[in-house]
């Protein structure tokens, strides 16, 4: 792989490993389920259940991307596979950012998300188009 590909994928994915541990703290730091009748039990445990999931997620795919790309044992089908799941994965989160914005009580911090998705986004997805085209050789 050429460097600019480690470079993009390692920005990428620290960036992802960060929001997916963040993201296992945010339940207890913004009091998530006190706005949930606590009756709801089921509720607050499908809620935890995902938040688990998707938090395990985004460091699995960052770890993931990071040892392909970097490893000397990977192939390009499969450093093509992970990088396109994890486009997917990212495209998902900015068209959810766009349709149902988060943080929207402030301005600066519901388009600094956007931004930072956006730019992890175009970390995987120039590194998938130069691996896809055979140009991350070297």
């Amino acid at each position: 792989m050429n460097l600019l590909v480690k470079v993009l994928v390692a920005t990428g994915s620290t960036v992802s490993i960060g929001f997916g541990v963040w993201h296992f703290f945010v339940p207890g730091w913004w009091d998530w389920y006190s706005y949930i009748d606590r009756s709801a039990t089921e509720l607050v445990l499908a809620i935890r259940a995902i938040n688990a999931f998707f938090s395990l997620a985004l460091v699995l795919f960052g770890v993931v991307n990071v040892l392909l790309v970097c490893g000397s044992r990977s192939n390009r089908y499969s450093i093509v596979v992970v990088l396109a799941a994890t486009c997917i994965l990212w495209t998902t989160r900015i068209v959810f950012q766009l349709v149902y914005p988060q943080g929207s009580a402030n301005p600066v911090l519901q388009y600094g998300m956007l931004a930072a998705f956006t730019v992890v986004f175009f970390c995987y997805a120039i590194s998938l188009f130069s691996v896809a085209s055979g140009k991350a050789a070297a």
